[in-house]
């Protein structure tokens, strides 16, 4: 018995980072799609009584991603496989954790259930957007942090500067204070009143920013309209300067734009969702990488050794 790693077709360059890291090679396997779209996972290797992670973010396009990652689910549990953990770096779904309002699904529920059902024996992720959808399983779930990999690169570049961390909302304290202790560094917060999904209003700003350099934290950038907004501020309010570290660089929509005519210096996200072309090439994004800490957690697990002490 021993590690095999499969990937769908969702970020195939972490997939390969995470294998050299390890020193395993990808099991050879075909992901694909029929004329209709139908999607098809042929695995080329045998994995009986393996232990197999299949690493596959349900980021854009979520639907077909999902059903890859179910479809894979299911070959490999056909296949014999003696463990499946679902690598799931981003969690599609994560944001509707809850009822919103009357007649409203719990999705990121429903998708608990599909990826349990399908025989996943584990799911591995990255910063969930909320915690509780840990819950949402009856299966063992790990919910790692990309803070080590960020903070790292935050003291790398803000070394003897005055730094001040930032929520871009009230719902972000609590992860904007686990930054602040490491980064020994005050925190504000910004007061915003959200008219409509997508569209956010900043109000006011509680807390010291005046001549610091404001370091924005949060989970995902989507439109990110809260954090140009939030940056606008927090300049307004005599920030030096202002960058963003988040979790999950989504970038939809006109996010590029926004970010690129906004007074942000700087954001930086990492590769749980594989970047596009035009982040790639962007001057106001930076990209870092995670595979490093999955690597590491992935080889805890298969070991049956702690993943936890990873962020003592």
């Amino acid at each position: 018995m021993g590690m095999k790693i499969l990937t769908g077709n969702s970020n195939p360059e972490m997939a390969n980072d995470i294998a050299a890291y390890l020193n395993i090679p990808l099991l050879k396997a075909d992901v694909r799609r029929f004329l209709d779209k139908e999607i098809f996972v042929e695995i080329h290797e045998n994995v009986r009584g393996e232990d197999v992670f299949l690493i596959q973010p349900t980021s854009f396009p979520a639907n077909d991603h999902m059903m890859e990652l179910l479809v894979c689910i299911d070959a490999l549990r056909r296949a014999s496989a003696r463990r499946i953990t679902a690598v799931i770096p981003y969690f599609g779904y994560a944001r509707q954790d809850r009822k919103p309002g009357p007649r409203t699904p719990i999705s990121a529920k429903l998708v608990a259930n599909l990826i349990t059902t399908a025989g996943a024996d584990r799911v591995l992720t990255i910063d969930l957007h909320a915690g509780q959808i840990q819950g949402f399983f009856d299966i063992p779930t790990d919910n790692l942090y990309a803070m080590p990999v960020l903070v790292r690169d935050m003291k790398a570049k803000y070394e003897s500067r005055t730094v001040t961390i930032v929520s871009p909302d009230v719902g972000g304290v609590v992860r904007a204070r686990a930054y602040a202790k490491r980064m020994d560094a005050p925190i504000a917060i910004i007061d915003k009143r959200r008219e409509r999904a997508g569209v956010s209003e900043v109000m006011h700003i509680v807390g010291e920013v005046e001549g610091t350099d404001c370091i924005l934290v949060d989970d995902i950038v989507d439109s990110a309209g809260t954090l140009c907004n939030a940056a606008d501020a927090l300049l307004a309010a005599g920030a030096t300067s202002v960058s963003a570290y988040v979790a999950h660089g989504v970038l939809s929509g006109p996010a590029m734009e926004r970010i690129a005519a906004s007074g942000i210096d700087e954001v930086v996200i990492t590769d749980t969702i594989r970047p596009t072309d035009r982040v790639k090439e962007s001057d106001k994004v930076r990209v870092v990488t995670i595979a490093p800490l999955l690597a590491e957690a992935m080889n805890r697990i298969a070991h049956e050794t702690s993943v936890s002490s990873l962020f003592e």
